[in-house]
């Protein structure tokens, strides 16, 4: 059986409770043995990390120590894999760009707050988006910085920006560890909506070699 850790917490807006439980439901609708817990502390035990499959950072914001994120990141280096969404990953620990790194991305700005947009899967094809159609969502649309090595997955485009095509969906390689990220997520509304909860799912178990 799989084994993954979610951590949830950080800024409330968000809701960082609501979304973690859907990912946790979802994965355990998948097999995996599922732990939750609700301090960053739980990163502090490098044995226990490297013994998981799959460490789901939830946490929006906040600040980390170092004898939290040096064994999160050994870990995925080591080749546990590591995934989430929206703020809970993609602007978690702002001022750790080792972090940010392991990610591939972090987040900028939301223009327009929350808005209607177009998600457009692709450019490249890949099973973690297979038989899912480009889709409309109204949440805040995240433009990031990226990484160039990360696989694009799905992207959106900000017509206020030059039709800046902008990645929303990625994987990539952290060390022998993969990591998955999906900017959407902004409430538990949002996750729930079926493209998003497949696309997550699906990534969540590619990173934990679960697919």
């Amino acid at each position: 059986m799989k084994k993954a850790l979610v951590v949830w917490g950080g800024w409330d807006g968000h809701e960082p409770r609501q979304t973690a439980e859907i990912m946790e439901s979802s994965l355990a609708a998948e097999g995996f043995d599922v732990e939750v817990a609700t301090t960053l502390d739980a990163y502090k035990d490098e044995a226990k990390l490297k013994g998981l499959d799959l460490i789901v950072n939830n946490w929006t914001m906040g600040k980390i120590e170092g004898d939290q994120l040096q064994p999160l990141l050994a870990a995925v280096r080591s080749g546990v894999g590591f995934g989430g969404i929206h703020g809970g990953m993609g602007d978690a620990f702002r001022e750790q760009t080792e972090y940010q790194f392991m990610c591939g991305g972090q987040w900028v700005a939301h223009p327009g707050g929350l808005r209607p947009y177009r998600v457009n899967i692709g450019p490249t094809p890949d099973p973690i988006t297979a038989g899912i159609e480009d889709f409309d969502v109204e949440s805040e649309q995240y433009y990031m910085h990226v990484d160039p090595i990360n696989i694009v997955l799905a992207t959106t485009v900000f017509p206020d920006y030059d039709n800046v095509v902008m990645p929303v969906t990625w994987k990539k390689m952290y060390g022998a560890g993969r990591v998955f990220y999906c900017s959407l997520g902004h409430s538990a509304s949002v996750l729930a909506m079926p493209p998003v909860t497949m696309m997550v799912t699906r990534g969540l178990k590619w990173a934990a070699k679960a697919e």
